[in-house]
């Protein structure tokens, strides 16, 4: 209903400014009029013909430009209209007496009321004006000249061709308006099409948004966002074929992660993404609308864009990471406005925000695996440890002292050395099970730091096992890494020695801890047999320890590079590099940067060789 008033109020002073105008030309004439009269005394009144008129067209001036004013202040009421006409049809009688009731100038003096009434209310009150204004001009022009029923055919025939203009402009007004009315109603109809387009789309913004924020499966944020924009394109799809696609990054290049109208073959397409319209989107980080695909060095590949005239990429970026692009085409040239653009930039910057909290929350998922992973290879390694280990220690003490109770019976003086035999046995085991407590635990690591835990290690390899483990540790490095890389550093040298101890028959093992540059370097080196590091890498996932694997498993949980050097013969060489963060470095008690000091030696006294 306010729309519907609005309107009539807008189209009322629209024909307000229209009647000006018109006045204006009315006032012109009669200036025409007056400059063109013979200045000659009215028969009947005696007054000057121009001046009268005159004075007539000064008034009728100020009265429009009176009306100017009003309608220069706002919107006049609808009574506005009817006291202009009765204004009109004063001006209009004053102009014929001030003319001497000529019978011409009645015409031309009556059209301006009688055309007012028709444009301003329709044809039956232009009818009905036009008998008005003809009686008082009637009662005018014999006011005016004496012997007036002379010339009453002139008379007459003024006042049929008044009625004529107002039958004529009041029907060629009912037209106009219902042209007019036409005309709104059908923009109306368009307004309502596109308010009904504009409320689908936030609808479906919405939907996409609640979608994005509910899921982190990226595959479905994707798809959500390519349906979105094809509905925002819908009115492009009523004229032309519209294909759409995400592209997303791997191994540094652009594949197909899901799209609309493409083929078979175009979904195992793969491009790097630097030429063409869309490395100019991904170098630009903003929107760029193409055409002609086929000459495209990267899109020609696509058939389902061989038929497309127009292009739009959307890069998908967040800061300086690029993840993708939004690509959508169409048959129809120059398809994509600047609302469009807007639209899928939108869509696109949504996508990408949602895009990286799935990728985020996948990387963490899979880091979890890993982790589980890790854990769960320490829970087997540890079920071998003690099968291989205390488990077939206490076994031999069982089946000892069953071999004892025998003895008892029969060789009473051989239990003596069977029961001192047992006890050395019983002491290697719980030194293999204190051993295996502490490298699951040791509590030194927590209480006295990784230099007197690695230390405390040498110390238990060469008491429980034999192994001459020298330990290399500059001082202050220590205060370089944080707790948990102290912990992975512990757990790597504990498996690295354990390896070489088993497998590499080494005499000595030398464990180093310094820093050098930007890294804390850890070195686990042993003299033993070796191996051949390509062989043993290309089937160790298919072996039963995962060692090495572990390690570097490890190493990355902060952040660190695993290297491992070895040839048969010439020993072993495991390198761990740790980054050192802002935070985690400090003041080195002495020595250069990259030197190394030596705060303590556990084993055998070997040297380094």
């Amino acid at each position: 209903m306010a729309f519907s008033v609005g309107n009539r109020q807008a189209a009322s002073s629209q024909i307000d400014r229209i009647i000006f105008a018109l006045r204006w030309l009315f006032l012109l004439g009669a200036l025409v009029l007056a400059l063109m009269a013979p200045d000659s005394s009215s028969e009947a009144l005696g007054t000057p013909l121009p001046s009268g008129l005159l004075i007539v067209i000064f008034l009728g001036a100020v009265y429009n430009l009176l009306v100017a004013m009003v309608l220069w202040l706002g919107a006049p009421q609808a009574w506005f209209g009817g006291i202009t006409l009765m204004l009109d049809g004063v001006l209009s009688a004053a102009t014929f007496w001030a003319a001497g009731a000529d019978p011409m100038v009645m015409v031309g003096a009556g059209l301006l009321p009688v055309v007012t009434a028709s444009v301003r209310f329709g044809w039956p009150v232009g009818v009905g004006v036009s008998f008005a204004v003809s009686l008082a001009d009637v009662f005018i022009y014999f006011l005016t000249v004496p012997n007036g029923a002379d010339d009453m055919a002139s008379v007459v025939a003024g006042i049929l061709f008044l009625l004529f203009a107002a039958s004529l402009s009041g029907l060629l007004t009912t037209y106009t308006q219902g042209v007019l009315k036409r005309m709104v109603e059908r923009s109306r109809e368009v307004e309502a099409r596109r308010l009904r387009a504009a409320r689908e789309r936030t609808r479906a913004i919405y939907e996409m948004a609640s979608t994005l924020s509910a899921t982190l499966d990226y595959k479905k944020v994707l798809d959500a966002a390519l349906d979105v924009g094809v509905l925002g394109l819908r009115e492009l799809r009523r004229d032309a074929r519209l294909v759409g696609m995400v592209l997303l990054f791997r191994d540094n290049e652009l594949y197909v992660a899901t799209a609309r109208r493409l083929t078979r073959r175009d979904m195992a397409i793969k491009v790097p993404g630097k030429r063409g319209i869309m490395g100019m989107a991904l170098r630009q980080a903003e929107p760029v609308i193409g055409s002609d695909p086929r000459k495209d060095p990267e899109l020609r590949y696509f058939m389902a864009f061989q038929g497309v005239k127009s292009v739009l990429c959307i890069p998908l970026r967040a800061g300086y990471d690029n993840y993708g692009l939004l690509v959508f085409g169409s048959e129809k040239p120059n398809a994509f406005s600047g609302e469009h653009v807007e639209l899928l930039t939108a869509i696109g910057s949504q996508a990408t925000i949602a895009l990286q909290n799935a990728v985020l929350y996948q990387n963490l998922k899979e880091e979890k695996e890993r982790i589980v992973e890790v854990e769960e290879d320490a829970r087997k390694k540890l079920a071998r440890d003690l099968h291989d280990g205390p488990t077939q220690g206490i076994s031999a003490v069982a089946m000892r002292i069953n071999f004892i109770r025998r003895l008892l019976e029969r060789h009473p003086e051989q239990v003596p050395e069977e029961l001192w035999k047992v006890e050395e046995l019983a002491r290697r085991t719980t030194k293999e099970i204190r051993h295996m407590l502490f490298t699951l635990r040791p509590l030194v690591l927590e209480t006295q730091g990784l230099t007197a835990a690695l230390e405390q290690l040498a110390q238990k390899m060469r008491e429980t096992h034999g192994q001459n483990v020298v330990v290399h540790v500059r001082p202050g490095v220590e205060r370089l890494l944080s707790p948990t890389a102290q912990g992975v550093v512990f757990y790597i040298v504990e498996e690295a020695v354990n390896n070489a101890r088993k497998h590499a028959q080494a005499d000595h093992i030398w464990v180093r801890l310094y820093r050098q540059d930007e890294f804390v370097v850890l070195e686990v080196e042993d003299d033993g047999v070796g191996f051949d590091v390509k062989e043993v890498d290309s089937g160790y996932e298919h072996r039963g320890s995962l060692g090495m694997i572990n390690m570097r498993e490890r190493a990355e949980l902060v952040e660190g590079t695993t290297y491992i050097e070895s040839e048969p013969g010439k020993g072993t060489k495991i390198t761990v590099l740790l980054p050192i963060s802002e935070e985690d470095e400090g003041p080195e008690e002495s020595g250069s940067r990259d030197g190394r000091g030596v705060s303590g030696a556990g084993g055998a006294g070997g040297s380094e060789g």
